[in-house]
């Protein structure tokens, strides 16, 4: 289990009925969470003070029904800013369990930068930048692909906010699948790799990314961008269903076989305050080149 518990900004303070309860900053949001299958006692006074609630319509989608908070506000991790604002489909801007993994590499990057090396990372489905934020902040040079323009524009934001609006992070709005494979036939390799795909959504040609169908398939054509001294492979799902040792197998099969190293997986999590309990966020599946064994 790989558990974000180093936040001071965020805080997940309860659980329960369908949904979350949050700090950010000094807001507290109610936003709801398919894993959140228990009942109980709601025994903290928070939940009656929220300052923004997120609700799901019987007929689909939802809403937030109450929103007392600024357009945008920020929060910090530490020499992170991130910038958020309530977003659409509840989201806020920020996956504050992924930072988890942002410590993960951040180390490995930090010590190959220490041996006086350059990392170049490619961050694909890169959304708002958290991991590339993470990555260039370690010291690597970052090419981010999101084939969102407002994502990328937040992105840069991030970024700014976080005191690297001069790192060397090249934005790139595009399909995911057609930048790697454009890479591949420009020679070009990376030392790391982070993949954030969803779990369904369609190209800007109507083409349908189903994840469950399309990963391996994906994960075998960002392996020919694996450079020669590489340092990891991360991959992120949020799907229902798919367990982080089916991640892992694809890393075993696709990158393992061909690179060595080895392929860890497990569950992202957050601790919760009120129960002392961890909340399931997705899962992570994470190849390790094998210098860092």
């Amino acid at each position: 289990m790989y558990i974000a518990d180093n936040w001071k900004d965020y805080e997940l303070l309860d659980c329960s009925d369908g949904e979350r309860l949050e700090r950010w900053g000094k807001y507290i949001l109610i936003r709801p969470d398919p894993q959140v299958i228990w009942k109980g006692k709601r025994e903290s006074k928070l939940w009656n003070k929220a300052h923004g609630i997120y609700r799901r319509s019987k007929s689909g989608g939802g809403a937030w029904v109450k929103n007392d908070v600024p357009e945008k506000w920020t929060i910090d991790y530490g020499s992170l800013t991130f910038n958020l604002k309530p977003m659409g489909f509840k989201h806020t801007g920020l996956f504050p369990e992924q930072a988890a993994n942002w410590d993960w590499f951040s180390e490995l990057i930090k010590k190959r930068c220490a041996q006086g090396k350059e990392v170049k990372v490619l961050n694909l489905f890169a959304y708002t930048g958290g991991a590339t934020a993470a990555a260039a902040k370690a010291g690597a040079s970052v090419v981010h692909v999101d084939a969102s323009k407002g994502m990328v524009a937040c992105a840069k934001e991030n970024l700014a906010s976080s005191g690297l609006g001069n790192a060397p992070v090249r934005y790139i709005v595009d399909d995911c699948r057609k930048f790697v494979e454009r890479e591949i036939r420009r020679g070009n390799k990376y030392d790391g790799i982070i993949m954030d795909p969803p779990s369904y959504g369609r190209g800007p040609g109507g083409e349908v990314w189903k994840l469950e169908d399309a990963v391996c398939d994906f994960v075998t054509l960002c392996e020919k961008l694996i450079s020669d001294e590489p340092l990891f492979m991360l991959i992120n799902s949020y799907t229902t269903g798919l367990s982080p040792l089916t991640m892992g197998y694809v890393l075993d099969v696709e990158v393992v076989k061909k690179h060595g190293g080895r392929a860890e997986t497990g569950e992202l999590a957050l601790p919760v305050t009120q129960t002392k309990g961890y909340l399931p966020c997705g899962a992570s599946a994470r190849w390790i080149a094998e210098e860092d064994k």
